[in-house]
Parts: C-alpha cells; structure tokens; sequence
C-alpha cells in the first residue's frame, strides 16, 4: 500500500465531521466523508476504503443498519469499522461489536492521539494478515 490509508467518515454533524477531516487529513491519510448511512454505504461499496469511522445516529440508514450492510456484502465485510458515535450505552457496544465492529471510540472521550493510534493499529493488522494471506 503506497502512503497513507484511506478513510471514509460517516458522521452527520458537520461540525464532527469538519474536525476528524482535518485530523485525518493532516496525520497524512485520504479522507472521503459521508453524512448519512445511504451515502456511506454507497461510498463503501464503491472506493472500498481501507477503514471505516461509523457514527450511530445517522439518518436514512443508522450506523447499526451500515455495518450489517459491510459484514453482509463479501467486497467489504473484511474493512476494519471504528463506531464512533457519543452513544456510550453498554447495550450499543456489545449490540455494535456483536454486529462486527472492529472498535468503538466515544467521541469527546478520545483525544485525537488516542483515536489516530487505534486507526493506525487496526490497518497494521489489516496489513499483516493480508500480508499473511499473500505469502
């Protein structure tokens, strides 16, 4: 994989989804944004992006019905997706990691350090086991 992974965000605030951008974008990675389920799931279907940062509350399509879409489809199921949402409730964390998320992040509980580092861990470990897969 040459430079940097890309990332698709789907986060329906703009204001969340500005602030990430920038983030993302300024640690070196290509940034594509949705802001609802619908366009996410297209944008998934479409530029298969190496990771997925998933907000719960969506419209059109919530984030839930998003990552059941991506764990379904065989072109995307193996795409590491981030939940990250405010929603903290324990019932939407085991509901989303029950559903195949990689990882689940709180926003405003993550500095940008500690979300970049668990970005770059997940594509590690999509890097090695696809290496693995090759050799």
């Amino acid at each position: 994989m040459s430079g940097k992974a890309t990332i698709l965000l789907v986060e329906d605030q703009r204001g969340f989804r500005r602030i990430y951008q920038d983030v993302l974008t300024n640690d070196g990675y290509e940034v594509l944004t949705a802001e609802d389920g619908e366009i996410g799931w297209d944008l998934t279907k479409t530029k298969k992006p190496d990771l997925i940062l998933l907000d719960l509350g969506l419209p059109k399509l919530n984030g839930l019905e998003v990552l059941q879409k991506i764990r379904a489809d065989a072109g995307t199921r193996d795409i590491p997706v981030v939940i990250f949402s405010v929603a903290s409730e324990d019932t939407e964390v085991k509901q989303a990691l029950t559903l195949g998320a990689s990882d689940y992040a709180v926003k405003g509980f993550q500095t940008h350090l500690q979300l970049l580092e668990r970005i770059e861990r997940l594509l590690t470990q999509r890097r090695t086991a696809a290496g693995m897969l090759v050799a």
